[in-house]
Protein backbone atom coordinates (compact mmCIF):
# COMPACT_ATOMS: atom_id res chain seq x y z
CA UNK A 1 0.00 0.00 0.00
CA UNK A 2 1.55 3.63 -1.25
CA UNK A 3 0.24 6.34 0.70
CA UNK A 4 0.50 9.93 -0.45
CA UNK A 5 -1.03 12.84 0.67
CA UNK A 6 -3.57 14.95 -1.00
CA UNK A 7 -4.28 18.62 -1.12
CA UNK A 8 -7.26 19.23 -2.18
CA UNK A 9 -9.32 22.80 -2.91
CA UNK A 10 -12.08 23.99 -0.39
CA UNK A 11 -14.24 22.82 -3.07
CA UNK A 12 -12.45 19.32 -3.88
CA UNK A 13 -12.74 18.89 -0.19
CA UNK A 14 -16.83 19.38 0.18
CA UNK A 15 -16.86 16.72 -2.60
CA UNK A 16 -14.82 14.51 -1.16
CA UNK A 17 -16.39 14.18 2.44
CA UNK A 18 -19.87 13.63 0.05
CA UNK A 19 -18.19 10.73 -1.24
CA UNK A 20 -17.33 9.67 2.30
CA UNK A 21 -20.60 10.08 3.54
CA UNK A 22 -22.23 8.10 0.57
CA UNK A 23 -19.74 5.04 1.52
CA UNK A 24 -20.69 5.42 4.88
CA UNK A 25 -24.54 5.33 4.40
CA UNK A 26 -24.41 2.31 2.35
CA UNK A 27 -22.32 0.36 4.48
CA UNK A 28 -24.54 1.03 7.54
CA UNK A 29 -27.27 0.09 5.50
CA UNK A 30 -25.99 -2.77 4.99
CA UNK A 31 -24.57 -3.58 8.54
CA UNK A 32 -28.61 -3.23 9.41
CA UNK A 33 -29.67 -5.52 7.16
CA UNK A 34 -27.22 -8.00 8.28
CA UNK A 35 -28.13 -7.41 12.27
CA UNK A 36 -31.58 -8.92 11.60
CA UNK A 37 -30.14 -12.37 10.85
CA UNK A 38 -30.60 -14.64 13.64
CA UNK A 39 -29.43 -18.86 12.81
CA UNK A 40 -32.62 -20.02 11.36
CA UNK A 41 -33.89 -17.16 9.48
CA UNK A 42 -33.39 -16.43 5.92
CA UNK A 43 -30.04 -15.25 5.04
CA UNK A 44 -29.68 -11.95 4.25
CA UNK A 45 -29.57 -10.08 1.20
CA UNK A 46 -26.08 -10.29 -0.75
CA UNK A 47 -23.90 -8.14 -3.28
CA UNK A 48 -25.83 -8.57 -6.00
CA UNK A 49 -29.38 -8.29 -4.46
CA UNK A 50 -28.24 -4.90 -2.84
CA UNK A 51 -26.71 -3.28 -5.83
CA UNK A 52 -29.92 -3.49 -6.81
CA UNK A 53 -31.39 -2.21 -3.64
CA UNK A 54 -28.93 0.39 -4.13
CA UNK A 55 -29.60 1.65 -7.73
CA UNK A 56 -34.24 1.69 -6.19
CA UNK A 57 -32.86 3.88 -3.48
CA UNK A 58 -30.74 5.92 -5.87
CA UNK A 59 -33.52 6.67 -8.28
CA UNK A 60 -35.59 7.72 -5.24
CA UNK A 61 -33.53 9.96 -3.46
CA UNK A 62 -31.44 12.83 -5.91
CA UNK A 63 -29.11 13.78 -2.85
CA UNK A 64 -27.77 9.81 -3.48
CA UNK A 65 -28.10 10.20 -7.06
CA UNK A 66 -25.58 13.13 -6.79
CA UNK A 67 -23.18 10.76 -5.57
CA UNK A 68 -20.74 8.73 -7.64
CA UNK A 69 -22.33 5.16 -7.94
CA UNK A 70 -19.02 3.52 -8.11
CA UNK A 71 -18.40 4.48 -4.89
CA UNK A 72 -21.48 3.59 -2.90
CA UNK A 73 -21.25 -0.12 -5.08
CA UNK A 74 -17.61 -0.35 -4.02
CA UNK A 75 -18.48 0.20 -0.26
CA UNK A 76 -21.23 -2.91 -1.18
CA UNK A 77 -18.22 -5.09 -2.37
CA UNK A 78 -16.26 -4.07 0.91
CA UNK A 79 -18.66 -5.05 3.08
CA UNK A 80 -19.45 -8.20 1.29
CA UNK A 81 -15.76 -8.86 1.71
CA UNK A 82 -16.10 -7.99 5.74
CA UNK A 83 -18.88 -10.41 5.98
CA UNK A 84 -16.71 -13.27 4.19
CA UNK A 85 -13.50 -12.52 6.47
CA UNK A 86 -15.83 -13.01 9.72
CA UNK A 87 -17.28 -15.92 8.70
CA UNK A 88 -13.89 -17.52 7.51
CA UNK A 89 -12.60 -16.44 10.93
CA UNK A 90 -10.24 -13.89 9.90
CA UNK A 91 -11.75 -10.92 11.11
CA UNK A 92 -13.97 -9.38 13.35
CA UNK A 93 -17.92 -9.06 12.71
CA UNK A 94 -18.27 -5.59 10.66
CA UNK A 95 -19.84 -2.79 12.55
CA UNK A 96 -21.20 0.50 12.14
CA UNK A 97 -19.43 3.42 10.70
CA UNK A 98 -19.41 7.01 12.42
CA UNK A 99 -18.84 10.18 10.57
CA UNK A 100 -16.02 11.18 13.35
CA UNK A 101 -14.03 8.18 12.83
CA UNK A 102 -14.85 6.85 9.51
CA UNK A 103 -13.94 9.37 6.81
CA UNK A 104 -13.49 7.33 3.46
CA UNK A 105 -13.81 5.37 0.38
CA UNK A 106 -12.74 2.86 -1.98
CA UNK A 107 -12.53 3.65 -6.14
CA UNK A 108 -11.64 0.63 -8.56
CA UNK A 109 -11.06 0.43 -12.07
CA UNK A 110 -7.74 2.46 -11.88
CA UNK A 111 -6.24 3.14 -15.38
CA UNK A 112 -2.14 4.12 -15.45
CA UNK A 113 -4.21 7.35 -17.00
CA UNK A 114 -6.37 8.05 -14.18
CA UNK A 115 -2.27 9.36 -12.25
CA UNK A 116 -0.11 11.72 -13.46
CA UNK A 117 2.74 13.80 -12.71
CA UNK A 118 3.02 17.71 -12.48
CA UNK A 119 6.57 18.61 -11.98
CA UNK A 120 8.98 17.03 -9.52
CA UNK A 121 6.58 17.05 -6.28
CA UNK A 122 3.32 17.03 -7.59
CA UNK A 123 1.07 14.33 -8.58
CA UNK A 124 -2.77 13.95 -9.52
CA UNK A 125 -5.80 11.65 -9.38
CA UNK A 126 -8.66 11.55 -11.30
CA UNK A 127 -11.36 11.02 -8.65
CA UNK A 128 -15.14 10.59 -9.99
CA UNK A 129 -17.21 13.42 -9.94
CA UNK A 130 -14.39 15.56 -7.97
CA UNK A 131 -11.56 15.83 -10.82
CA UNK A 132 -7.95 15.94 -10.79
CA UNK A 133 -7.17 16.59 -6.83
CA UNK A 134 -3.30 16.89 -6.22
CA UNK A 135 -0.97 14.77 -4.21
CA UNK A 136 2.86 15.53 -3.04
CA UNK A 137 4.97 13.56 -5.66
CA UNK A 138 7.14 11.78 -2.52
CA UNK A 139 7.87 8.71 -4.86
CA UNK A 140 6.42 7.20 -8.00
CA UNK A 141 3.00 5.43 -7.50
CA UNK A 142 3.18 1.50 -8.24
CA UNK A 143 2.34 0.96 -12.06
CA UNK A 144 0.01 -2.67 -10.90
CA UNK A 145 -2.10 -0.70 -8.79
CA UNK A 146 -5.89 -1.13 -9.89
CA UNK A 147 -7.62 0.43 -6.94
CA UNK A 148 -7.10 3.33 -4.48
CA UNK A 149 -8.51 4.54 -1.28
CA UNK A 150 -8.96 7.92 -0.20
CA UNK A 151 -8.86 9.08 3.58
CA UNK A 152 -9.29 11.70 5.67
CA UNK A 153 -7.68 11.54 9.51
CA UNK A 154 -8.92 12.87 12.37
CA UNK A 155 -6.42 16.19 11.87
CA UNK A 156 -8.19 16.60 8.84
CA UNK A 157 -5.92 15.31 6.47
CA UNK A 158 -6.05 13.78 3.59
CA UNK A 159 -4.20 10.78 2.07
CA UNK A 160 -4.56 8.85 -0.92
CA UNK A 161 -3.56 5.36 -0.90
CA UNK A 162 -3.06 2.78 -4.06
CA UNK A 163 -3.94 -0.69 -3.64
CA UNK A 164 -0.63 -3.02 -4.89
CA UNK A 165 1.12 -6.02 -3.97
CA UNK A 166 4.95 -5.44 -3.66
CA UNK A 167 7.89 -7.18 -4.72
CA UNK A 168 9.76 -9.27 -1.85
CA UNK A 169 12.76 -8.14 -0.78
CA UNK A 170 15.54 -10.74 -2.20
CA UNK A 171 17.46 -12.59 0.60
CA UNK A 172 21.35 -11.80 0.97
CA UNK A 173 22.16 -15.33 0.50
CA UNK A 174 24.86 -15.36 3.46
CA UNK A 175 22.96 -17.58 5.72
CA UNK A 176 22.54 -14.84 8.37
CA UNK A 177 20.05 -15.41 11.25
CA UNK A 178 18.67 -12.40 13.36
CA UNK A 179 16.47 -12.37 16.76
CA UNK A 180 14.41 -9.52 17.93
CA UNK A 181 13.63 -8.86 21.29
CA UNK A 182 10.60 -6.07 21.27
CA UNK A 183 10.02 -4.08 24.60
CA UNK A 184 8.93 -1.14 26.42
CA UNK A 185 12.15 0.86 27.06
CA UNK A 186 13.96 -0.80 24.08
CA UNK A 187 11.42 -0.73 21.01
CA UNK A 188 13.38 -3.70 19.31
CA UNK A 189 17.02 -5.45 20.46
CA UNK A 190 18.92 -7.37 18.00
CA UNK A 191 21.11 -10.43 18.85
CA UNK A 192 22.98 -8.13 16.81
CA UNK A 193 23.80 -6.29 20.04
CA UNK A 194 22.06 -2.94 18.31
CA UNK A 195 19.24 -1.55 20.09
CA UNK A 196 16.59 0.30 18.54
CA UNK A 197 14.10 2.68 19.67
CA UNK A 198 10.79 3.98 17.94
CA UNK A 199 10.89 7.79 17.94
CA UNK A 200 7.76 9.31 19.64
CA UNK A 201 6.34 12.52 20.59
CA UNK A 202 9.43 15.27 22.27
CA UNK A 203 9.11 16.28 26.02
CA UNK A 204 8.10 19.14 24.85
CA UNK A 205 4.99 17.54 22.75
CA UNK A 206 3.99 15.42 25.26
CA UNK A 207 3.79 18.22 27.45
CA UNK A 208 1.40 19.92 25.23
CA UNK A 209 -0.63 16.67 24.84
CA UNK A 210 -0.90 16.50 28.05
CA UNK A 211 -2.53 20.00 28.65
CA UNK A 212 -4.25 19.97 25.52
CA UNK A 213 -6.05 16.67 27.16
CA UNK A 214 -6.73 18.50 30.27
CA UNK A 215 -8.86 21.74 28.39
CA UNK A 216 -10.42 18.67 26.49
CA UNK A 217 -11.79 17.66 30.36
CA UNK A 218 -12.92 20.81 31.00
CA UNK A 219 -14.68 22.05 27.71
CA UNK A 220 -18.21 21.93 26.37
CA UNK A 221 -19.02 18.94 24.48
CA UNK A 222 -20.20 20.51 20.80
CA UNK A 223 -18.68 23.65 21.55
CA UNK A 224 -15.78 25.45 19.07
CA UNK A 225 -13.29 24.99 21.89
CA UNK A 226 -14.67 20.92 22.31
CA UNK A 227 -13.79 20.97 18.28
CA UNK A 228 -10.66 23.05 18.01
CA UNK A 229 -8.86 20.82 21.18
CA UNK A 230 -9.61 17.66 19.64
CA UNK A 231 -8.04 18.55 16.49
CA UNK A 232 -4.98 19.81 18.27
CA UNK A 233 -5.07 16.43 19.98
CA UNK A 234 -5.27 14.38 16.64
CA UNK A 235 -2.64 16.43 14.80
CA UNK A 236 0.13 15.42 17.55
CA UNK A 237 -1.23 12.01 17.69
CA UNK A 238 -1.34 11.30 13.66
CA UNK A 239 2.52 13.03 14.10
CA UNK A 240 3.20 10.40 16.56
CA UNK A 241 1.57 7.79 14.30
CA UNK A 242 3.71 9.27 11.28
CA UNK A 243 7.33 9.12 12.84
CA UNK A 244 6.18 4.78 14.33
CA UNK A 245 5.13 3.77 10.57
CA UNK A 246 8.46 5.73 8.58
CA UNK A 247 10.70 4.00 11.35
CA UNK A 248 9.01 0.47 11.10
CA UNK A 249 9.15 0.52 7.60
CA UNK A 250 12.97 1.77 7.17
CA UNK A 251 13.52 -1.12 10.08
CA UNK A 252 12.10 -3.36 8.34
CA UNK A 253 13.53 -3.12 4.77
CA UNK A 254 17.21 -2.92 6.15
CA UNK A 255 16.29 -6.19 8.37
CA UNK A 256 14.90 -7.81 5.45
CA UNK A 257 18.53 -6.69 2.89
CA UNK A 258 20.48 -7.92 5.56
CA UNK A 259 19.14 -11.16 6.61
CA UNK A 260 18.17 -14.16 5.88
CA UNK A 261 15.93 -15.51 8.89
CA UNK A 262 14.61 -13.45 11.20
CA UNK A 263 13.00 -14.41 14.30
CA UNK A 264 10.73 -13.02 16.62
CA UNK A 265 9.12 -13.72 20.24
CA UNK A 266 5.20 -15.52 19.43
CA UNK A 267 3.51 -12.48 21.37
CA UNK A 268 -0.65 -12.06 22.07
CA UNK A 269 -0.58 -8.34 21.37
CA UNK A 270 -4.43 -8.35 22.33
CA UNK A 271 -4.01 -10.08 25.69
CA UNK A 272 -1.04 -8.33 26.42
CA UNK A 273 -2.73 -4.90 25.81
CA UNK A 274 -6.29 -6.21 27.52
CA UNK A 275 -7.72 -3.52 29.92
CA UNK A 276 -7.45 -4.39 33.91
CA UNK A 277 -11.04 -2.40 34.50
CA UNK A 278 -12.63 -5.77 35.35
CA UNK A 279 -16.55 -5.39 36.37
CA UNK A 280 -18.88 -4.08 39.08
CA UNK A 281 -18.49 -7.76 40.91
CA UNK A 282 -14.36 -7.85 40.48
CA UNK A 283 -13.09 -5.02 39.68
CA UNK A 284 -9.71 -4.95 38.37
CA UNK A 285 -6.29 -4.43 40.47
CA UNK A 286 -3.84 -0.86 39.58
CA UNK A 287 -6.16 -0.23 36.62
CA UNK A 288 -4.11 3.11 36.08
CA UNK A 289 -0.82 1.55 36.07
CA UNK A 290 -1.92 -1.45 33.57
CA UNK A 291 -3.35 1.17 30.90
CA UNK A 292 -0.22 3.46 31.18
CA UNK A 293 1.67 0.10 30.26
CA UNK A 294 -1.01 -0.79 27.41
CA UNK A 295 -0.39 2.38 26.04
CA UNK A 296 3.21 1.87 26.13
CA UNK A 297 3.16 -1.11 24.43
CA UNK A 298 0.88 0.14 21.46
CA UNK A 299 3.24 2.81 20.69
CA UNK A 300 6.58 0.71 20.21
CA UNK A 301 4.54 -0.86 16.92
CA UNK A 302 4.79 -4.49 17.70
CA UNK A 303 2.79 -5.87 15.70
CA UNK A 304 3.11 -2.81 12.54
CA UNK A 305 6.63 -4.41 13.08
CA UNK A 306 6.39 -8.24 12.54
CA UNK A 307 3.38 -7.50 9.81
CA UNK A 308 5.53 -5.70 7.85
CA UNK A 309 8.72 -7.83 8.02
CA UNK A 310 6.53 -10.92 6.77
CA UNK A 311 5.56 -8.45 3.73
CA UNK A 312 9.16 -7.83 2.74
CA UNK A 313 10.13 -11.37 3.68
CA UNK A 314 7.84 -13.92 3.12
CA UNK A 315 8.75 -17.14 4.14
CA UNK A 316 11.90 -15.58 6.47
CA UNK A 317 10.11 -14.92 9.50
CA UNK A 318 9.91 -17.46 12.56
CA UNK A 319 7.62 -17.06 15.51
CA UNK A 320 9.62 -18.62 18.76
CA UNK A 321 7.73 -19.07 21.77
CA UNK A 322 7.95 -16.31 24.18
CA UNK A 323 8.51 -18.32 27.66
CA UNK A 324 11.66 -17.64 29.71
CA UNK A 325 13.36 -16.22 26.51
CA UNK A 326 13.91 -13.14 29.48
CA UNK A 327 15.04 -15.79 31.81
CA UNK A 328 17.61 -17.80 29.90
CA UNK A 329 21.26 -17.45 29.47
CA UNK A 330 22.18 -17.32 26.14
CA UNK A 331 26.00 -18.45 26.92
CA UNK A 332 24.90 -21.78 29.21
CA UNK A 333 21.17 -22.17 28.85
CA UNK A 334 20.31 -21.67 32.24
CA UNK A 335 17.02 -20.61 33.55
CA UNK A 336 16.49 -18.28 36.22
CA UNK A 337 14.56 -15.22 37.29
CA UNK A 338 17.74 -14.35 39.50
CA UNK A 339 19.96 -13.80 36.40
CA UNK A 340 17.45 -10.99 35.42
CA UNK A 341 19.12 -8.51 37.64
CA UNK A 342 17.05 -5.49 36.43
CA UNK A 343 15.26 -4.54 33.22
CA UNK A 344 18.14 -3.91 31.48
CA UNK A 345 20.80 -6.10 33.28
CA UNK A 346 21.05 -9.63 32.86
CA UNK A 347 23.81 -11.56 34.95
CA UNK A 348 23.88 -15.64 34.78
CA UNK A 349 23.99 -17.18 38.27
CA UNK A 350 25.09 -20.28 36.59
CA UNK A 351 28.26 -19.04 34.81
CA UNK A 352 28.56 -15.08 35.41
CA UNK A 353 27.85 -14.60 31.39
CA UNK A 354 26.68 -10.51 31.73
CA UNK A 355 24.83 -8.69 29.07
CA UNK A 356 22.03 -6.27 28.42
CA UNK A 357 18.79 -8.27 29.12
CA UNK A 358 16.90 -7.45 25.72
CA UNK A 359 20.30 -8.46 23.90
CA UNK A 360 20.35 -11.65 25.38
CA UNK A 361 16.62 -12.14 24.93
CA UNK A 362 17.02 -11.87 21.53
CA UNK A 363 19.95 -14.05 21.11
CA UNK A 364 17.95 -16.92 22.56
CA UNK A 365 15.50 -15.73 20.03
CA UNK A 366 17.79 -16.00 17.47
CA UNK A 367 18.68 -19.42 18.33
CA UNK A 368 15.38 -20.64 18.61
CA UNK A 369 15.33 -21.70 22.12
CA UNK A 370 12.05 -22.03 24.24
CA UNK A 371 11.47 -23.48 27.61
CA UNK A 372 8.53 -25.25 28.99
CA UNK A 373 6.99 -24.48 32.05
CA UNK A 374 8.43 -27.68 33.28
CA UNK A 375 11.66 -27.60 31.07
CA UNK A 376 14.91 -28.66 31.85
CA UNK A 377 17.94 -30.33 30.27
CA UNK A 378 21.03 -28.59 31.64
CA UNK A 379 23.07 -30.26 34.19
CA UNK A 380 21.83 -27.50 37.05
CA UNK A 381 18.25 -28.42 38.50
CA UNK A 382 16.06 -26.15 36.83
CA UNK A 383 14.39 -23.35 38.49
CA UNK A 384 11.56 -22.41 36.51
CA UNK A 385 9.02 -25.35 38.16
CA UNK A 386 6.00 -24.56 38.96
CA UNK A 387 4.74 -25.02 42.42
CA UNK A 388 3.29 -28.68 42.76
CA UNK A 389 0.57 -29.51 45.68
CA UNK A 390 2.14 -32.13 48.07
CA UNK A 391 0.11 -35.81 47.79
CA UNK A 392 -1.03 -37.25 51.38
CA UNK A 393 1.13 -40.30 52.62
CA UNK A 394 -1.18 -43.47 53.42
CA UNK A 395 -0.93 -42.24 57.09
CA UNK A 396 -2.08 -38.94 56.31
CA UNK A 397 1.58 -37.36 56.96
CA UNK A 398 2.86 -34.94 53.69
CA UNK A 399 5.94 -36.36 52.14
CA UNK A 400 8.74 -33.81 51.74
CA UNK A 401 9.04 -31.76 49.30
CA UNK A 402 12.03 -31.43 47.50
Amino acid sequence: MSRFRLTPTAEQEARLLVHCAHARFVWNLAVEQHSHWRPGRPLPPGYVDQARQLTEIRAEHPWLREGSVTVQQQALRDFAQAVRNFFGGTHGKPTWRRAAAHQGFRQVAVRPEHVRKLNRRRGAAWIPKVGWVRFHWSRRPPAAAKSYRVTRDGAGRWHIAFAAVPAAIPAPGDGGVVGIDRGVAVSAALSTGELLRCPGLSRVERTRARRLRRRLARATRGSHRHARLVGAIARLTGRESARRKDWVEKVTTRLAREFDLIRVEDLRIADMTRSARGNAGSPGRQVRQKSGLNRAILAQGWGLLVSRLADKAPGRVEKVPAAFTSQRCSACGHVAPESRESQAVFRCVACGYHDNADVNAARNIAAGRAVAARGGGTAVRPVNREPRRPVPAAGGRNPPVG
